[in-house]
């Protein structure tokens, strides 16, 4: 039997892709399940410094799968919606950075893949959209919250509420997708800029993240105290001291990641 999600590594940047191509990478519970547990693997995986996650033939993923749905009872449509949301919050929580390079399709559940990434790279051809309330649905993997985080309560309003979909200039137009490239490119500019964020200290990018995680739920406040404490303790790292003598003494750094 096929993966449903191929893994493979590129130099210092792990590579997912969703591989059901037949059904435009629609996600049913087979597939999320291989999806948490390539997540989980890449986690345990110190040489990966970066993630990128797409999908094979014309769709990213076109949304969950809408035939393995409609058997669903509340309480399954329930456990199901918790099985994308463990599965995309253990994208979320990985320390390295993660990119969606969304190569066509990204609807409904796919759309809230790509929103569980740090950011979304988006070929020419992406369709970005969660088009749930056309079949009497609601968002199920974390559209409600994430959508809203990227591009705020009106946009999020508007994409969830109308079901209509978006190309990828008026997602990068609205902050949906960071950058948008060729379809031939769309995946190698995605290695390049995990392979430029290998370069970095691997201590101060996981800090980094998960401040900027914590803090957009915090007041202000504490968002400040949250990067005080983690700007004193990358101080005591030995990436520190190689940063800032290899700045000192004009070479590239060698991070020993400690």
């Amino acid at each position: 039997m096929a993966e449903l999600v191929r893994s493979e590594r590129r130099g210092s940047v792990a590579l997912l892709t969703l591989n059901r191509p037949e059904a435009l990478n629609a996600l049913n519970e087979g597939l999320l399940r291989e999806l948490l547990g390539a997540v989980d693997a890449v986690g345990r995986d110190a040489r990966a410094r970066a993630l990128v996650v797409t999908g094979e033939g014309r769709a990213f993923a076109a949304g969950a799968d809408i035939e393995a749905m409609s058997h669903l009872t509340p309480l399954e449509a329930e456990a199901f919606s918790r099985l994308g949301h463990e599965s995309f919050a253990a994208l979320e929580a990985l320390s390295i950075p993660t990119i969606a390079a969304v190569n066509g399709f990204a609807l409904g559940g796919g759309c809230e893949l790509a929103c569980a990434c740090d950011w979304i790279y988006a070929s020419t051809k992406a369709v970005f959209g969660q088009p749930e309330v056309h079949l009497g649905l609601i968002p199920g993997f974390g559209g409600t919250s994430r959508v809203t985080r990227r591009v705020g309560i009106a946009w999020a309003k508007e994409i969830v509420l109308s079901g209509q979909n978006l190309k990828a200039d008026e997602a990068l137009r609205i902050g949906l997708a960071n950058r948008v490239f060729e379809p031939d490119e769309l995946v190698a500019k995605a290695i390049a800029v995990g392979e430029a964020v290998a370069g970095n200290g691997s201590i101060a990018v996981a800090s980094a993240k998960r401040v900027l995680q914590e803090a957009q739920d915090a007041d202000i406040r504490v968002a400040h105290t949250l990067e005080q404490t983690a700007f004193g303790a990358v101080f005591a790292t030995e990436d520190k001291t190689e940063g800032i003598a290899a700045f000192l003494e004009k070479r590239d750094p060698r991070f020993p990641g400690k």
